[in-house]
């Protein structure tokens, strides 16, 4: 373990002292290090009118099937709230018309790190769109044709969606907002606050063409799978839902907080909520991603090898350590044919993130962009990679201009 690991272990235990000691740091080493605002073939595609433009997570995709159209959220100021309850406008970008923007609807509920789950609709990715919303006091859901402007309303929020459309995963927003700022929602009050392991639903299945929600599995579900001893009197959540292509499985994040230690597991279920598999349960896991229906790709810890990036193979001990060079967390992503990654970096001392293409092992930097020091911690741009659906382009997040904008990367 490097220094700047050990130190970091080390003051976990102490949060205050820890954020004044890693600022302090990140002054110190950024003054002796190189200005750098960008390096890359980055284009931004959002306009530079001091609004703030962003797409969300790094497990879907802005463009749509023709790969012309993108989608994006516009806000006035992602700096001040991770899940703010003023609106958010939903645009709709023309790349092939000098990125001529419109605004195509609106959400009044979103967070920096995810977004309002804006995504288009399968399977055709054409016309109809899916965002969550918050509308008579309660979360919900609208599926959007961007052409006639009908609407569809499911009374239930999104969290992963199926390719073909048909039905989405859930979870609970409020709690996830109160457990970790930036991925939920602030509009309700969480109706489970107290409890550290809830006897409630944690995650819905909903039908995206009947409207009907079915409750999946409880808190209590993943407390009592294969329970450790470090779960005990400790607050649980889910997070990081994901469906596997064909949409019969999905991962998800298990996460509990024991005092100042934090623990995570990465869980694997089938969509009608049998099948539990315990695939990664070394303490942490942090980003995935289905290769295909069996193998997920993972920033995880594994004993024998510390942190790093590790392919497994769902419902079975097997995987494979891949890329060792690359130590650092990251959002990886495989291109639509498979052959191809893409992952990034958090900012390093010189405040400098990358994004990073791997095929056939061989690890390539196509970008490098600054962030200011007033996108840092709950407030971070994170770059969120994501790829065309042709596989020959990026578009991430980033803040190098001073303010959220969204940018392609490649041709």
């Amino acid at each position: 373990m490097g220094i700047e690991n050990k130190v970091n272990t080390f003051l976990n235990k102490a949060p205050a002292v820890k954020k004044l000691v890693k600022r302090s740091y990140q002054l110190a080493m950024y003054a002796v290090s190189p200005k750098i605002k960008y390096e890359g073939n980055i284009k931004r595609v959002t306009p530079k009118d001091g609004k703030e433009y962003f797409f969300g997570y790094y497990d879907k995709s802005p463009w749509d099937i023709t790969d012309r159209y993108m989608l994006c959220l516009r806000v006035g100021d992602t700096t001040k709230s991770t899940a703010p309850k003023e609106k958010a406008e939903i645009i709709l970008i023309d790349t092939k018309n000098d990125n001529s923007y419109k605004k195509i609807a609106e959400t009044n509920t979103w967070n920096v790190q995810q977004g309002s789950m804006l995504q288009w609709l399968g399977p055709n990715y054409d016309r109809k769109i899916i965002y969550n919303d918050f509308r008579n006091n309660r979360y919900c859901s609208v599926i959007l044709d961007i052409y006639s402007n009908e609407e569809k309303v499911i009374d239930m929020p999104v969290y992963s969606v199926a390719n073909d459309g048909s039905f989405a995963l859930s979870l609970d927003f409020s709690r996830l907002h109160r457990l970790r700022k930036g991925y939920g929602y602030s509009n309700k009050e969480e109706k489970s606050k107290g409890e550290k392991v809830p006897d409630k639903t944690c995650i819905w299945k909903v039908d995206l063409e009947t409207g009907k929600t079915e409750s999946l599995l409880n808190y209590t579900d993943f407390y009592n799978f294969e329970t450790r001893e470090d779960m005990v009197g400790a607050e649980h959540k889910v997070n990081h839902i994901m469906l596997n292509p064909s949409a019969n499985r999905f991962m998800v994040l298990h996460r509990w907080v024991l005092g100042s230690k934090k623990f995570t597991r990465l869980i694997t279920i089938n969509t009608d909520g049998n099948e539990m598999y315990n695939l990664s349960d070394d303490d942490m896991t942090s980003h995935c991603y289905w290769k295909n229906d069996n193998e997920i790709i993972a920033y995880a810890r594994k004993k024998e090898y510390g942190n790093g990036y590790f392919l497994m193979q769902d419902r079975s001990d097997d995987f494979e350590h891949k890329w060792p060079e690359l130590a650092a967390d990251g959002h990886p992503s495989y291109s639509p044919d498979g052959n191809k990654v893409v992952t990034d970096t958090y900012p390093n001392r010189s405040r400098l993130s990358k994004v990073y293409i791997i095929e056939n092992n061989n690890i390539k930097t196509i970008a490098k962009v600054f962030a200011p020091f007033k996108y840092d911690n709950d407030f971070r741009c994170d770059l969120h990679p994501r790829w065309n659906r042709d596989g020959d382009k990026i578009c991430i997040d980033a803040v190098f201009e001073g303010k959220r904008k969204l940018y392609i990367i490649g041709k």
